[in-house]
């Protein structure tokens, strides 16, 4: 089996004939650059490069097919997988802050839950406040 390029295709090659690879289908991608550099002879730094990858990052998806298969290699989503900084106690807290004084500012609520060592951002007291619907009702004249 031979991995091609075709400046256009990745494929896999045989005797009998080619499968091509989809543009969007960074799986196949990665599992094709790990054929090509284990079972084709070529060089690390080669195979990377050809692939747009650094050598350290061949490696830690060869790490990660060794040890998950091929759902390893399926790309991770980029940022934080859990919200840390707005727990359940600290949504409890913006709500209770909100429902206590309603025409308090998020930049208030925010400070007094930093003074109360919960690390907060403005922007998400904000966004807790949005997502609960606990914005203020405005008046129509």
């Amino acid at each position: 089996m031979n991995i091609i390029y075709d400046h256009q295709q990745w494929g896999f090659s045989g005797p009998a004939g080619t499968l091509h690879i989809r543009d969007d289908d960074e799986l196949s991608r990665r599992l094709a650059m790990l054929l090509e550099g284990e079972c084709q002879g070529r060089t690390v730094t080669e195979v990377a490069r050809r692939f747009g990858l650094s050598r350290p990052r061949y490696y830690q998806l060869r790490a990660a097919y060794l040890t998950e298969g091929a759902w390893g290699l399926a790309p991770d989503t980029p940022g934080p997988k859990t919200d840390y900084r707005r727990t359940d106690e600290v949504v409890r807290l913006v709500i209770r802050h909100r429902f206590l004084d309603p025409d308090t500012a998020p930049e208030v609520i925010a400070q007094k839950l930093r003074q109360q060592g919960h690390p907060i951002a403005q922007r998400s007291v904000q966004r807790i406040i949005a997502d609960y619907g606990l914005q203020k009702k405005t008046l129509r004249a």
